[in-house]
């Protein structure tokens, strides 16, 4: 069985009411939940929150909130294992066992249902604990660059003299959805198991949201996406 977890709490500082301001037209959360539910992979989809409107939401759009998020883990330093496991645990007292788990963010309107549908199946086809789809970093990270005073400096000065093609390429969370086998998961205590895989999507396809310049560039990339007129 495979149950969806879309942690969604009240107090987001950087973008206030984050996860239900409206994405082009509707709640930013709900493209995470749509796709959850048309991705038709899940026995239950729940969002995990503190606040009484998003659960609303959440209801509105198709998803379930059996019960709200403890306040220890509702605070800017919960972290996603703690608000995961408080989930997990929850639904084992009510004697709900899930095999299975993705977490969705819900900041995630680019998330397409192939992808999740993918990297369920890799479960299937390849002995893994968890899947993370990834972005490729655009420039070499190994060349990174530091400011001091305004002198700028390399972080990794061995490799001012390499060519860019010449670096091992490097990626990053795209920051979508993640699967993981759940007793594996509660062993480790962590979200990256050891035993791990990969999908690797385009920067077209993800986008980190921290700040509204962001939003619009998320909104911009859902519509080239979707061939939505720009």
């Amino acid at each position: 069985m495979n149950l969806a977890i879309i942690p969604a709490r009240g107090g987001s500082k950087r973008i206030p009411r984050k996860n239900i301001k409206e994405f082009l037209g509707k709640p930013i959360i709900s493209y995470s939940i749509e796709a959850a539910i048309n991705s038709n992979l899940f026995d239950e989809i729940m969002v995990s929150t503190d606040d009484e409107e998003i659960a609303n939401i959440a209801i509105k759009y198709g998803a379930k909130v059996p019960f709200y998020r403890s306040k220890e883990n509702s605070s800017d330093f919960s972290t996603t294992f703690e608000v995961l496991q408080e989930v997990i645990l929850e639904y084992k007292k009510r004697n709900k066992i899930y095999e299975k788990a993705c977490c969705i963010y819900p900041c995630a309107p680019l998330i397409k249902i192939e992808s999740l549908q993918k990297t369920l199946s890799m479960f299937e086809s390849v002995n893994i604990d968890s899947v993370f789809p990834i972005v490729e970093y655009s420039t070499p990270i190994q060349r990174a660059l530091k400011s001091t005073n305004g002198k700028i400096n390399f972080f990794y000065p061995e490799n001012i003299n390499l060519r860019s093609q010449d670096l091992d390429k490097a990626y990053f969370d795209a920051g979508q959805f993640y699967w993981f086998k759940i007793q594996q998961f509660l062993k480790e205590k962590t979200v990256l198991l050891e035993n791990n895989n990969s999908i690797i999507l385009s920067n077209l396809e993800a986008q980190d949201i921290d700040n509204l310049i962001d939003w619009e560039i998320a909104e911009l990339k859902y519509k080239l996406l979707n061939k939505i007129k720009v």
